[in-house]
């Protein structure tokens, strides 16, 4: 089985532009992210996938794989089947988010490993719902899953419902999952994924894995016992700054 691993990385983020460049302690988020990826054993390529000549030239530089999309893609799932389509011989793609710079290997590992099974078509992570603000914040997409560990549903509101509780009881009488934004495909499903058309709960909710959903594809979870740490705004890379770096 073989496995690339690609990180989506655009220059023109609406909240955030110029992204993958921003110095994080000496390194720049794209390189972190990249240093992370290369270090999980499963992947046997791991490529950038970008629309600017500026962080393609940066990739360069630090001597990493670079490949240059169009700059149409809606999504990360959409730069990822471009890739695909421009490299043959991977059974399995790994979209890695590009803006987590300090991503654990072992969730790249772990995501891998949903694909022991021969009927995993897609596969993501899920981390345990730990606190109130989490639960509800609309940031942080929350999901449900099946005895399969299948993800039934994708929500920006806390879900299920937990009836006769106050909301600030419902953490202690049920497991809640917040969505790990890394997802893995099998590569033919991963060339029609980026056929289909936009769905109805996807442009509700503002979650694409929603229009697979729609589709009737399956998606496979496998349980973190990490929290990534996303930059999503300036405000965001600040608080990683104090996070990892306030004492040097």
């Amino acid at each position: 089985m073989k496995i690339i691993g690609i990180i989506p990385a655009r220059y023109d983020s609406t909240r955030f532009p110029g992204k993958p460049l921003v110095d994080i302690g000496g390194m720049s988020m794209i390189k972190r992210v990249y240093n992370q990826a290369k270090h999980a054993t499963c992947l046997n390529e791991v490529i950038v996938a970008t629309d600017d000549e500026r962080i393609a030239e940066h990739v360069r530089n630090f001597a990493g794989n670079v490949i240059l999309t169009e700059k149409h893609h809606q999504s990360g799932t959409d730069r990822c089947g471009e890739v695909i389509s421009k490299i043959s011989g991977f059974d399995i793609a790994i979209n890695i988010q590009g803006d987590e710079p300090f991503i654990n290997p072992q969730q790249i590992e772990l995501l891998a490993s949903c694909f022991e099974e021969q009927s995993t078509q897609i596969a993501t992570l899920v981390h345990q719902v730990l606190t109130e603000d989490d639960l509800f914040n609309e940031n942080k997409p929350k999901v449900v899953l099946n005895n399969a560990l299948e993800a039934v549903y994708f929500s920006r509101q806390a879900i299920p419902f937990l009836r006769g509780y106050a909301k600030k009881e419902w953490l202690n009488n049920l497991t809640y999952y917040n969505h790990i934004g890394i997802y893995g495909y099998r590569t033919e499903v991963l060339r029609e994924l980026i056929q289909l058309p936009k769905s109805i709960l996807e442009e509700a909710e503002s979650l694409e894995q929603l229009r697979w959903i729609d589709n009737g594809y399956r998606i496979k979870t496998a349980i973190s016992s990490h929290a990534n740490d996303a930059i999503d705004t300036p405000e965001d890379l600040e608080k990683i700054k104090q996070k990892y770096f306030s004492n040097s």
